[in-house]
């Protein structure tokens, strides 16, 4: 992994798939976190979520400005990895047993019926949705007891960032195993429901994604892009003086 902006990232793609692969196979219990400008921005100031993701077995890079910034400052390419593009290529692997947490049941049952178009062996695994409650007034030994019946290969987390970071790291002491991937809104974009869809991808590729996302929940949303906004500039900065003195 690269450590740039305080976060240890990987980018190659290939990189993660087998490395989660590995983890699988070897019976590991662990967890997987996709950091995008948010979570990036929240990072900062925000000491326990720099621990889990500097505890997570692997980072991916959600943001479509982080490779941008690493272009401009370092003159590198990098690639962002979306936890909705992680998400659809494990489900069109068609080869681990997954569970699916979070969220609520009217998005769970649509979630089952599209993504089972992919892999129909989906039909039979568990969706479970969470009460709504702090993250830390969950009873975490048994939700890790009803996974652990189950024994997933993958657990995917959908509680929005940082609830589903913070609930992963928390659950991980309680699995006897399985890799625990926290995805934000792809439980969402694949519903299929209106006003749950993805930024088209001449938007993603043109960074102007949360322009869509303020629109489809503004009141989330205007809080989140204004930290980013706030934050970026000082990271960008601090960023550059690290290049400098790494080249002096």
């Amino acid at each position: 992994m690269e450590k740039y902006f305080g976060i240890s990232y990987e980018f190659d793609k290939t990189v993660v798939f087998d490395t989660i692969d590995c983890l699988v196979q070897s019976g590991h219990k662990g967890y997987v976190c996709v950091a995008d400008g948010v979570t990036l921005s929240m990072s900062q100031n925000y000491p326990l979520l720099r621990e889990i993701l500097d505890e997570a077995d692997i980072v991916t890079c959600d943001s479509g400005w982080v490779p941008l910034f690493l272009k401009w400052i370092y003159g590198i390419k990098r690639e962002q990895l979306s936890g909705s593009e992680l998400f659809s290529s494990i489900l069109h692997k068609k080869k681990y047993k997954m569970m699916f947490l979070g969220t609520s049941n009217a998005i769970l049952k649509p979630l089952r019926e599209n993504i089972s178009k992919i892999d129909h062996r989906i039909l039979d695994m568990p969706f479970s949705s969470l009460p709504f409650r702090a993250v830390e007034d969950f009873n975490y030994k048994e939700i890790a007891n009803s996974i652990n019946i189950e024994n997933p290969d993958i657990i995917w987390v959908a509680l929005g960032m940082p609830k589903q970071e913070i609930f992963m790291y928390n659950l991980k002491p309680h699995l006897n195993r399985g890799v625990c991937i926290g995805v934000g809104a792809a439980f969402k974009f694949f519903s299929g429901l209106s006003g749950h869809r993805r930024a088209p991808q001449w938007m993603i590729k043109c960074k102007i994604e949360w322009i869509h996302r303020i629109f489809s929940e503004p009141k989330k949303q205007i809080g989140r892009c204004w930290l980013i906004f706030k934050t970026f500039p000082r990271l960008f900065c601090s960023e550059y003086k690290i290049k400098k003195a790494k080249n002096v």
